[in-house]
């Protein structure tokens, strides 16, 4: 069985009113990935596959933030950024997030580190796992490779996926692809094609 996993595509990292957008870091081809992943997320939807939301947030204090996430974000808590509960840590809204829709918040780059994702995965018998999201090189390669390290087989939508630069991204993508973290196809794709429960 297939479950959607859609990584980070959160007001924080994707609206142009989000925090990493005004603190500098936004993501080129942003608006563009979500437009892609809201088609994946559909089609998704309409085969009867499970869709997995991950908010990368933090807790008032920012105490779960971590150093490394820290140093790289410095001014992250001062405008608020990607909290608990904020419309800056929710899920865009163009991807119609829905009380039907599974949530995993996570506050470090793998989406199965310290959360719920693998016994949620397994309790839904998902052997194979259609990923998408932000940041492509971060979070989104990060997962991946977590995910085949626990013997789920991935298939990746690389057009509904955004990093800081589009080389960023490309680099992303060719390293998931070549080194066979993941099969690497656009929306258009797997949109078209049925979905075996």
């Amino acid at each position: 069985m297939k479950a959607m996993v859609v990584v980070d595509m959160q007001n924080g990292f994707c609206h142009p009113d989000g925090s990493l957008p005004k603190l500098g870091m936004g993501l080129a081809g942003a608006q563009e990935a979500v437009a892609n992943a809201a088609i994946a997320v559909a089609h998704a939807r309409e085969t009867g596959m499970p869709v997995v939301f991950t908010r990368h947030v933090y807790r008032p204090g920012y105490h779960d933030e971590g150093p490394w996430l820290g140093n790289r974000t410095p001014d992250l808590a001062a405008v608020g950024g990607l909290l608990a509960g904020s419309w800056d840590g929710d899920v865009v809204d163009e991807l119609g997030r829905g009380p039907e829709d599974l949530v995993v918040d996570k506050c470090r780059l793998d989406a199965f580190q310290w959360t719920s994702l693998e016994p949620l995965l397994r309790g839904l018998g998902v052997t194979e796992l259609v990923a998408c999201g932000v940041v492509t090189n971060f979070c989104v390669e990060t997962t991946v490779r977590s995910a085949i390290m626990r013997d789920f087989e991935v298939t990746l939508l690389e057009d509904c996926c955004a990093a800081q630069t589009s080389r960023l991204h490309e680099i992303g993508i060719e390293v998931m692809r070549d080194c066979g973290f993941a099969t690497v196809v656009p929306v258009a794709e797997f949109a078209r094609t049925p979905v075996a429960a």
